[in-house]
Order: C-alpha cells, then structure tokens, then sequence
C-alpha cells in the first residue's frame, strides 16, 4: 500500500506572480488554496493546475495594474463574448490608464476612476442599474458634463449619454493650437472664424457651422458661445424624454467659458 501524499503547507507563485499556499490537501484533484496577499481562498482545485501556476485569483489586479474583477453575480464573459458592461469597464481603464492610449489622446492623462470601480463587481452593479438605451445611438460613459472639468470617474459624476451629445463636448486641442475654443485664424482674410460643430438629425450627419469672421479671437469666441450655449439646450430638449434627468438639467446650465 502507497504512502499517502499530503502537501499541505506547500507554497508556489501563479503566473501573475501572487504567492499561493495549499491549505488542504485531501488528495491530487481536490486541494484547497490560498492567495495570502488578499486573503482569499479557492476550493477542490487540482494540484497539477497549483504546479503549473494557472490558479488565479479575481483580486489580482490584471488590469492595467488597478483593475480586477472581484467577486459576484456579474459576468465578464458570457458565452464566449465579453459583455457590454466589461467592454465599458475596461476602455474606462484604458483611458485613464493606458500609456499607449495617452499617446493618442492626450487629454486622458490625468484622469483617474474612483476605488471602488476599480472593482468590476462594483463598477457592473452601477451599470445595471443607470445604463440605458435609445434606439440607433451608441451609448457613451461620460465623466465631466455633470460636473464640468471633472477628472475621475465615479458614482457621483458619472451618466450615459448618447453618442450625438458625448461629441457636443469633444474640444480638440491639438486643432486650435492656443486660440479659444470654437475660434480659427483665417489666414487668406487675416481673420478669426467662428464656427461650431453640428448634428443634422434628420440626415444623420455631422457637419461644421461657420458663425462668421471677426478681427479678434475674443470677437469670435463671443460668437460662438452664445450659439454653442443655445445649440446644447436645442439639443438636450430634442433628447429631453430619453435621457436622465440630471443629465437635461446639466445640458441646460452648461456654460462655454474661453478657458476650455
């Protein structure tokens, strides 16, 4: 008769590089595990998966180095797809914390998203609950219309917008170069164009409204916040039934302000 084998106590790395320590040892394909960095503990796995280190842990963080995906009843992948509430979850990380990302959008540096949504379980349980849809837009997680200049993602700041009001807010500083916002140099009359971007919702395009030429960006920045200001109400009440209401209320007080 062969010597039992009992391994408890035995200690090795996952390859993510989180120690892991066998706790219980009833036989080769039943060992319990645990994570002492996050004092968590996985049952009735199999020792040869502890030995090859493919034992992970939901409290690792994986993702860019802050997110993991915790534990709960929310789903990152479901039949073989990753879920809408994941794919937001993780561009929102991307974008805060992606270098490569920073290359080429630059804006995003100094953002950050709030600890608890670090967590997805967390981040997944909010979604469900604010997340809506309007038929034939794409929905976007917005941080700063709530509250203007906003850097971190949370709770508190956080709203679905459709698409065709995410892009009412998009400033495009590598374009202007240091003239305010809304204003371009015109150099074949040596003047300050005035123009501002718009949505034709009936034929579904985008296009650029010019306001008019003036002497002084000031002049022409003048302009165009008095037409972008009006332009947002226009189209929070073209929205005013599909959208939250702290979302119109935002839309409506919002104000251009030159330093933008």
């Amino acid at each position: 008769m062969s010597k039992r084998i009992d391994r408890t106590g035995e200690r090795g790395m996952n390859n993510f590089g989180s120690q892991m320590i066998i706790i219980q040892y009833r036989k080769a394909i039943d060992i319990d595990v645990y994570f002492p960095q996050y004092n968590w503990t996985t049952k009735n796995r199999v020792y040869d998966v502890f030995k090859k280190g493919t034992i992970s842990c939901p409290y690792e963080k994986r993702y860019y180095g802050v997110g993991y995906l915790g534990e709960g009843k929310y789903e990152a992948w479901k039949n073989g797809k990753v879920t809408k509430c994941y794919k937001v979850w993780a561009h929102m990380l991307e974008r805060c914390y992606s270098k490569k990302y920073h290359e080429k959008e630059p804006t995003y540096k100094n953002c950050e998203v709030c600890k608890e949504w670090l967590n997805f379980q967390v981040f997944a349980e909010w979604y469900y609950k604010n997340h809506y849809e309007i038929e034939g837009q794409r929905m976007c997680l917005d941080k700063d219309i709530l509250l203007k200049g906003n850097k971190i993602y949370s709770p508190e700041n956080c709203v679905f917008v459709p698409y065709n009001i995410n892009v009412l807010f998009i400033k495009r500083d590598k374009c202007r170069g240091n003239l305010p916002i809304g204003v371009t140099y015109y150099k074949q009359t040596g003047k300050f164009v005035a123009q501002c971007g718009i949505y034709d919702n009936e034929k579904k395009i985008k296009r650029t409204k010019r306001l008019g030429y003036y002497e002084t960006p000031e002049e022409a920045f003048k302009i165009y916040k008095e037409f972008k200001e009006n332009y947002i109400k226009e189209v929070a009440d073209y929205y005013k039934d599909k959208i939250p209401t702290k979302l119109y209320q935002a839309l409506y007080n919002y104000q251009v302000e030159i330093t933008d």
